[in-house]
């Protein structure tokens, strides 16, 4: 995991799991929300920590990790977890009691090339993808959250 996104974490008051944070942004409704977001540059981790999962910002014009948690979603307030793959990415539905948050986040094969690669890879070095190494376990962590 990046150290700056384990030490944000902490900062904040949150005990990040570890290799549990992956890349992603809340995802589009509909077509004409998908031809928009795909201009959109606002990128979030997703930590999962001990009681609860987090969204940390990405500062969207330098690019760089913000000291500020966007979402708290404490593990109990949640029902179900989903996923759905919708091209080159994967859709995570989160329902709770009162909501439904719809986050997408890009597939590992190809996330070299694209953004998530390049924000998980500013923190690490150019030769580490802690997304793509963090993806396949992660997801399989969300989805057994709604089956307790």
């Amino acid at each position: 995991m990046a150290r700056e996104v384990q030490k944000f974490t902490q900062e904040a008051g949150y005990k990040p799991l570890e290799n549990r944070c992956i890349i992603v942004k809340y995802a589009p409704e509909n077509l004409s929300e998908q031809f928009a977001a795909f201009f959109n540059s606002e990128f979030y981790v997703l930590q999962m920590c001990e009681h609860e999962i987090v969204l940390l910002p990405f500062n969207t014009t330098w690019g760089n990790l913000c000291k500020d948690v966007s979402l708290v979603l404490p593990y109990g307030d949640i029902q179900s977890v989903e996923l759905r793959d919708n091209l080159l990415n994967t859709v995570i539905t989160i329902r709770t009691g009162s909501d439904t948050i719809r986050l997408t986040t890009q597939q590992a094969e190809l996330s070299g090339l694209r953004s998530s690669g390049i924000y998980a890879t500013i923190y690490a070095g150019f030769f580490k993808n802690w997304h793509k190494e963090n993806l396949e376990g992660t997801l399989k962590a969300l989805t057994e959250l709604g089956n307790n």
